[in-house]
């Protein structure tokens, strides 16, 4: 009898052994893996990719008044390094001028022949206005000598003195038409030497201007620095060969190294969140181990399309605080923004986190042996976790999956949620009973408010029902 109670021992022994063993394994087969609710300091941060950039920056500019010579584009021909630490007045680059150069000797040409026209000019009034002067001289002379006729023919018949004295009044009238003449054709010359002298004038300040221009196709620094090239509207940076527009004719930039930036893009569906203010954490590419703190100043209104990229994203500038002699320009950057911080607040792994319907959140909660349903209300999410604002305990533990078997297994749902629920049921009902379906000539039925149905009363204040008049 002993040696029976021994044997059974043994076996319900070796079978609990067994049990729990299937049990384990199946667990671990199952993934069945449950983790504490956290409970501490939860943060809602924006992981962005950047380029460091100078705040402010002094822009080498190249000739900026070719387009009043119907000159749009230029081509560089030569630069310096991109880094090359300048002095004030240090060549930059060379630009080409071939073209340029075109439009400036045909310019001298226009300008020789302004001269040409301008002394023409002066002397054909010159000589018109000596022949003008000589004429009145003789006619003056005319004059004279008519007058000694008259006066020499005073013992002469009438009719000689009569002929005297008209021929008298014919010089006279020759001469002071002759004057009027002469002043008119002085006007006339001051005119047109005026008028050629304008032409002269501005053609002489065009090339003038040209002469000028030309010195500006050797671009020197404006203030010492390091010479930083400009981008394109592509994103690309401009080279030996490129191309600059007479509209923005900037080559490169001296930039401020003191205080530098950080230029972002933030999704458009997360630009939201992103205000200015927020404190930034930011590494650098070129330094794994070196962090730096910033702050957001501005955050674009209108959002762009980037290059190979097919959402919409708003440019973040982000202030470095502090300044480092490591960091330089194009140096990439990635970037925390700190969108939302919260003390002192449960949250879990969304890996945890269920829904029903889009509007029941739950999870999967262990109590002892036993797997619970249980829903929960939410608060903010970051890319790992989201807040639990009901529904869980600090010391609560939850499935990251879902457990074998309990998918449909009733929730428990939170009093306060669930009355909030019924109660928005209970309008929904409300509504409902309100409308009654009618039945059309052609078999449709459509739904219509209840007083509106044919042979039904209609509903008053009080719940009664008035049945319409009967003649």
């Amino acid at each position: 009898m002993k040696k029976k109670m021994i044997i059974a021992a043994s076996v319900l022994a070796v079978v609990v052994v067994v049990y729990f063993v299937f049990k384990e394994t199946s667990s671990e087969n199952l993934s069945e893996v449950v983790v504490p609710v956290n409970y501490g300091n939860f943060k809602v941060e924006i992981e962005t990719t950047g380029e460091l950039e100078a705040k402010s920056s002094v822009p080498i500019m190249g000739p900026n008044a070719l387009r009043n010579f119907r000159i749009y584009s230029l081509t560089i021909q030569k630069m310096v390094d991109e880094g090359t630490v300048v002095r004030k007045g240090q060549w930059i680059a060379t630009l080409d001028k071939s073209e340029f150069q075109g439009r400036l000797q045909d310019k001298q040409i226009e300008l020789d022949q302004a001269n040409s026209q301008y002394v023409q000019t002066q002397l054909d009034t010159t000589l018109q206005m000596r022949l003008s002067r000589d004429e009145l001289i003789n006619l003056q002379y005319n004059v004279e000598e008519m007058e000694i006729i008259l006066e020499q023919s005073k013992f002469e018949p009438p009719a000689t003195i009569k002929q005297a004295e008209i021929n008298v009044e014919k010089a006279r009238r020759s001469l002071n038409q002759a004057k009027q003449n002469y002043r008119i054709k002085k006007r006339q010359a001051t005119e047109q030497m005026r008028e050629v002298a304008t032409k002269l004038r501005k053609v002489q300040r065009d090339y003038n201007d040209m002469v000028a221009v030309e010195e500006s196709f050797t671009i020197k620094a404006p203030e010492p620095g390091m010479v930083i090239y400009k981008k394109g509207s592509d994103g690309r940076q401009v080279k030996e060969g490129s191309q600059i527009s007479v509209w923005d004719p900037t080559v490169a930039t001296l930039p401020d190294l003191s205080v530098m930036l950080s230029k972002t893009y933030v999704n458009e569906v997360d630009v939201r969140k992103v205000q200015s203010g927020q404190k930034v954490e930011i590494g650098l590419d070129a330094f794994p181990d070196k962090t730096l703190r910033g702050v957001v100043t501005r955050v674009a209104n209108v959002g762009e399309q980037r290059p190979n990229s097919d959402a919409k994203v708003f440019q973040v500038n982000i202030e470095i605080k502090g300044s480092d002699p490591s960091l330089k320009p194009a140096m990439t950057t990635s970037n925390k923004i700190l969108a939302l911080e919260i003390d002192s607040v449960l949250f879990v792994p969304l890996e945890c986190l269920h829904s029903k319907d889009d509007s029941i959140s739950f999870v999967y909660k262990k109590e002892g042996l036993l797997t619970v349903k249980q829903e929960v209300g939410i608060g903010d999410q970051n890319s790992d976790d989201v807040v639990i604002l009901q529904g869980l305990d600090m010391n609560d533990r939850v499935f990251l999956s879902v457990p074998e078997g309990l998918e449909d297994v009733s929730i428990a749902m939170l009093p306060q949620l669930d009355g909030k629920r019924r109660k928005k049921e209970e309008e929904v009902k409300e509504v409902d009973l309100n409308i009654r379906t009618i039945t059309m000539p052609d078999g449709r039925t459509m739904p219509v408010p209840a007083e509106r149905v044919p042979g039904e009363g209609s509903r008053t204040g009080n719940g009664t029902s008035r049945k319409p008049a009967s003649n």
